[in-house]
């Protein structure tokens, strides 16, 4: 299809009613309908034709990720059943001190948990929620350190599957080595640093403002459990076994190491590669499945000839852990046959707003920031960080190969981590994003209650950004732009939650 405006409709139209009417589901299908019939001319047979078929596509694609989705909610549930998670909780509650402590580690936990933003939204949920609800932290909150610790880290992760994405996303007759170029982009990746400081500073200081604030309230007075998620936890509290915390901590470790060496082997170390080329050639989803497999069949041999569950019981934890995770299956799937009538085989939307950024090129000061707000527009209004990747960087290389305004290796690098950071802020906000929705599924939270509450704090981070890469443009040091981006972030916190307070204290007197 010919680039239009019209490809921004769909997108757009899916986002409002989301928003609107709380139903993400039937504004999923009704975005991805309206693509259709654009794309069809407005035949709707035709038009519900290709809507199937492009849904079909994608889940096919991307049937790996489901399969992996599954295989981890049976684990959780068999965990739970055994008694494992009750006893981590108990201990927790005799350990941990309170929800600084709880929040503290569960950012820690995203933050070690680098490889794969997937399996670290649904790992650290599934630890960490019996935790936190027993300090009855908002859900949302949760949810929040989960998707705030999950992409951010990963972008920033030398050894993950997003270096891959970055790399085989340059033209490939620039003569650029990728995972060279995305080392370099770490230390201006602000978006990545920015929210890191941002947990910290809520975590610790506990001030929340804005809807989280809200949220946060409302919890205390009652915790709040959707009823979505209500069946779980009568699940969870339904203990079976009596394991101790070593059959939690077991299976995780099996888990992790399984998918990392899972990662390397279908990256091709075992044939003689580095550990670098491994990971940034690894096939991430069919690593995620082989590995959560071998950490399946290790919890069948650890539990079941132990007695610490019987066979007839955990079998149940399949029909549990397929009902837990269908709310994320079928927010990905229709959130995947989104992007693909999106994609350039159809709409285009990234070709349209390709064009609208070779425009406006020759405002080589204010590259930088206009690369980071297009980026993140484009993956607030696909749900794709990698697509983000893959349509933008082509485009920067392009623009500044061409340009003698400017130091090429220095611009180059800054102007790919604009669009690298752009693309998280954008996914991080986005409701139809893969890890907002799995970062909600995770903590079992109602997903638009996590995407009202996180949305302001995206916010803050992202303007802090804008502040940091306008003044890289001018100074072609990605440094400077760093601590300009810092300090705004810092301002606006304190600001915004001194505000929060004294409302408060207004309020209640």
């Amino acid at each position: 299809m010919e680039i239009s405006s019209l490809s921004i409709i769909p997108p757009l139209i899916t986002i409002i009613l989301a928003l609107a009417t709380k139903e993400v589901y039937v504004s999923l299908l009704i975005g991805i309908f309206s693509g259709s019939l654009i794309f069809n001319g407005g035949n709707p047979f035709q038009a519900i034709l290709t809507m199937f078929s492009i849904m079909g596509d994608k889940i096919g694609g991307n049937v790996n990720i489901l399969i992996f989705l599954v295989i981890l909610g049976i684990l959780v549930a068999a965990i739970s059943k055994s008694g494992a998670t009750h006893a981590y909780g108990e201990w927790a509650r005799r350990k941990i001190n309170g929800e600084k402590s709880a929040l503290g580690l569960t950012s820690l936990l995203g933050i070690v948990i680098f490889i794969d933003d997937y399996f670290n939204c649904l790992t650290v949920g599934a630890v960490m929620r019996p935790v936190t609800d027993k300090f009855k932290i908002a859900r949302t909150k949760l949810a929040y350190i989960i998707d705030a610790t999950a992409a951010p880290i990963c972008i920033i992760a030398p050894v993950s599957s997003w270096a891959a994405a970055v790399g085989s996303s340059l033209p490939e007759d620039s003569k650029i080595d990728g995972f060279s170029l995305f080392l370099q982009t770490i230390p201006y990746n602000l978006y990545a640093w920015l929210t890191i400081i941002f947990v910290a500073y809520i975590i610790f200081t506990g001030r929340d403002f804005a809807t989280m604030s809200d949220s946060i309230k409302a919890n205390r007075k009652k915790f709040l459990i959707p009823e979505e998620y209500k069946l779980n936890v009568e699940a969870e509290e339904n203990i079976s076994g009596n394991g101790k915390i070593i059959d939690l901590v077991l299976p995780l470790i099996v888990l992790i190491v399984s998918c990392i060496i899972a990662m390397i082997y279908t990256g091709g170390f075992f044939d003689g590669k580095s550990v670098a080329d491994s990971f940034a050639d690894c096939d991430s989803s069919q690593a995620l499945v082989l590995g959560s497999f071998i950490a399946f069949l290790f919890v069948a041999f650890l539990y079941i000839p132990r007695k610490i569950i019987s066979f007839k019981i955990f079998c149940e934890s399949f029909r549990q852990g397929f009902r837990a995770m269908m709310p994320a299956i079928l927010i990905l799937c229709l959130a995947w046959t989104l992007s693909g009538i999106c994609s350039k085989d159809y709409l285009n939307l990234g070709g349209y707003v390709g064009a609208i950024v070779n425009q406006h090129s020759s405002l080589m000061i204010f590259l930088p920031m206009i690369l980071f707000v297009v980026a993140a527009a484009l993956a607030f209004a696909t749900g794709t960080s990698w697509g983000t990747f893959g349509i933008l960087i082509p485009i920067a290389f392009e623009i500044i190969t061409k340009s003698t305004q400017v130091r090429f290796s220095e611009m180059l690098v800054i102007c790919i981590a604009a669009i690298l950071s752009g693309a998280v802020s954008g996914d991080h906000a986005s409701p139809i994003s893969d890890t907002t929705i799995l970062a909600s599924a995770s903590a079992q939270c109602d997903h638009l209650d996590h995407v009202a509450t996180q949305l302001p704090y995206v916010i803050v981070v992202s303007t802090g950004c804008i502040l940091g890469y306008f003044v890289d443009g001018l100074t072609e040091n990605g440094w400077i732009g760093l601590v300009a981006g810092l300090i705004c972030v810092l301002w606006l916190l304190q600001t915004l939650s001194s505000t929060n307070e004294k409302f408060e204290q207004i309020h209640n007197d």
